[in-house]
């Protein structure tokens, strides 16, 4: 699954030191200055499923391998990014190719750090990326109005999307993305086939000081308000404390977290969120060789969830038996799932669901 989720934000909100904490690299050039990012650097970051030790534990397999968000770091963006200030033309580029969006926003103070405008705001911040994103959009809408609007002069079929695209530009210039428009409308669409950088899933990272962890201050309210009214995601973490946790051996990053008077990483939350944003779901095998979890689109028919694990498997696909992952922690074998009759077998419109514990029948 190669979808991926770009890592944004102003120079200097800490975009680097998350991704380094990420992907536990130091890949990624975390410096004091703007633009220490030029060209952007990408990882691999398993999400986090507690399902898999414990299917993992029943069936004594070798391995755990859990699903995984491809992240990628891209340089910091500033005013008139859009019109190519700073490394606009590159920062956007980037971005297109990005499947969805995780915005940094920087929640605290540090007068060792630089900020490009002067101190953190969050409103204004998000502001400032989210204008030059919609900026960068209306370019090129506009450009293609024009198109459209001469290839539905002679063809009325043609019509429709002209609308669309109109009602699109509009709602730019009036600060609505595009992601605000329903999946399946017209306006949606012409989004997609545009690749418009406001259409993809946005959410947001709000970067603190380790006290801000257990008590969120103003600013982290202020991105949490903003979101709300979105109807975005919120990822609360400190970059500088998850650095400092990646680190650590796994028992010495639990004692750290409990001294900190967290229960969960803030960069597990982050890989979940994102893994959420990207229109992600799992499914899951296991056996003795491996426990693991299968990333698909939601709404993925089984013969092409098969089709994840191998090709020929949804070529001769027959049928998907299908155990609920509560049913399989609590009998454990497949005999006693098949004598309680929690063994479903589903055909080719079979609908995956989360955490579907799934083994493939098919024709070789």
């Amino acid at each position: 699954m190669a979808l991926s989720c770009g890592i944004v934000g102003l120079p200097n909100v800490g975009k680097s030191t998350i991704f380094n904490a990420l992907t536990r690299s130091a890949q990624a050039l975390a410096a004091n200055y703007p633009f220490a990012t030029i060209e952007p650097n990408v990882g691999e970051v398993p999400v986090p499923d507690e399902r898999l030790d414990a299917l993992a534990e029943i069936e004594k397999s070798e391995r755990i391998v859990p699903a995984t968000v491809r992240f990628v770091d891209i340089a910091g963006l500033v005013r008139g990014a859009s019109s190519g200030q700073g490394l606009g033309n590159a920062f956007l580029s980037h971005i297109r190719e990005t499947d969805a969006i995780a915005m940094v926003v920087r929640c605290f103070h540090d007068e060792n750090v630089i900020h490009v405008e002067g101190g953190p705001d969050p409103a204004r911040d998000i502001e400032i990326v989210g204008l030059e994103l919609a900026l960068a959009d209306l370019a090129s809408l506009q450009k293609r109005v024009d198109k459209l609007a001469r290839e539905a002069r002679a063809n009325p079929k043609m019509r429709p999307k002209v609308a669309a695209t109109e009602n699109l530009i509009a709602a730019l210039e009036q600060g609505r993305p595009a992601r605000s428009f329903p999946a399946g409308s017209d306006e949606a669409d012409v989004a997609g086939e545009s690749f418009l950088l406001t259409a993809k899933p946005l959410l947001y990272v709000a970067n603190v000081d380790e006290e801000q962890l257990t008590a969120p201050g103003p600013l982290v309210q202020a991105v949490e308000a903003i979101a709300k009214g979105e109807g975005s995601r919120v990822v609360v973490l400190s970059g500088k404390v998850e650095a400092e946790l990646a680190g650590l051996t796994d028992a010495e990053a639990v004692e750290f977290r409990h001294e900190l008077g967290i229960e969960r990483s803030g960069l597990d939350r982050l890989a979940a969120s994102a893994y959420d944003a990207l229109g992600l779901m799992t499914f899951l095998t296991a056996g003795p060789k491996e426990s693991r979890a299968w990333p698909i689109e939601r709404g993925t028919r089984a013969p092409q969830a098969a089709g994840t694990i191998h090709t020929d498997i949804e070529r001769g696909f027959i049928r998907a038996e299908i155990v609920d992952y509560a049913d399989y922690v609590r009998y454990k074998t497949m005999d006693a799932l098949r004598a309680a009759g929690k063994v479903r077998s589903e055909g080719k419109d079979y609908v995956m669901r989360e955490g579907d514990v799934v083994n493939f029948r098919f024709n070789v």
